[in-house]
């Protein structure tokens, strides 16, 4: 049986038992903020919180989460709301962004367990690999998302706009080329 709990909806997925939560999350959820990087649990860019833990979700099996609750990027905030991603908007944190839901979501999961960590645990919670090295402002968001939480401090301005995913599969009109010019 493969019932579990994403994003807090229950699903039952029809895919063979041993297939990676990666693929079941990303390929029959469409829940694609959860990213393909190296496939053997290094990189971290697949991370998601499962009952409150950061799993590398390309090495675990969605047999193996049976009862379990899983969440992703994707309902972490709707709005972006959440002190770790609004940090890492105003401390600029993303590069190029590909191993940024990784990032956010195991520093989401350190902030929980850890509401004001130290620098040895945001190493030791932060094993995700950022090609573009963005370390250090990884580890300032973390702390800024910290003192946020914590209502120490205030982020001044929201997150920059984005497509809501209730709008991402709305038609839009086609657009009409112009008309020739005479010559």
């Amino acid at each position: 049986m493969t019932r579990f709990t994403v994003n807090n909806q229950p699903v039952f997925y029809r895919m063979d038992p041993e297939t990676p939560l990666l693929w079941a999350l990303r390929d029959a959820s469409n829940l694609t903020g959860t990213k393909y990087g190296c496939g053997t649990g290094e990189c971290g860019a697949c991370t998601v919180d499962v009952d409150g833990e950061a799993v590398r979700s390309c090495q675990v099996t969605i047999a193996a989460l049976e009862g379990r609750f899983v969440t992703t990027i994707e309902a972490l905030s709707r709005d972006r709301s959440h002190p770790v991603q609004q940090a890492w908007a105003a401390d600029n944190v993303p590069q190029c962004g590909f191993c940024q839901p990784g990032m956010i979501m195991a520093a989401a999961i350190l902030l929980k367990k850890s509401p004001n960590p130290t620098d040895a645990e945001i190493d030791a919670a932060m094993t995700n690999i950022c090609r573009c090295g963005t370390y250090p402002r990884i580890r300032d968001a973390i702390r800024h998302a910290a003192r946020v939480a914590s209502g120490g401090e205030a982020i001044a301005a929201a997150p920059p706009p984005g497509i809501d995913p209730a709008d991402a599969a709305h038609a839009v009109p086609a657009l009409t080329p112009p008309a020739p010019r005479p010559r």
